[in-house]
């Protein structure tokens, strides 16, 4: 292959590969907890069943949200998506469960 048509392929990739990254929000390239880790962690906070879970950006941070049935009622635990910390730990009001 001609060094030109070698250096020019080089930066075509190259170009790719930026504008791949540039276009990965930015929680896909944060390392941090699995969906899985987090469940063990809110139900070690909260033993009980999970009813709804999700991933979800809240006061410009990623966590994992988690509703626990516990007894009749629900337990939000959020834990943060990138250091595995709980966030959030309370009761919910069955009136304005989301």
């Amino acid at each position: 292959m001609h060094p030109l048509s070698r250096t020019a392929l080089l930066a075509v990739l190259t170009t790719f590969a930026l504008a791949a990254v540039a276009g990965t929000p930015p929680a896909a390239r944060t390392s941090g907890i699995s969906l899985e880790q987090a469940r063990t962690i809110a139900l070690k906070a909260a033993p009980g069943k999970i009813v709804k879970e999700e991933r979800e950006k809240e006061n410009g941070a990623l966590r994992y949200s988690f509703d626990i049935q516990q007894d009749g009622k629900i337990h939000e635990i959020g834990v943060d998506v990138v250091t595995g910390k709980i966030v959030e730990d309370k009761f919910e009001d069955p009136a304005n469960r989301d």
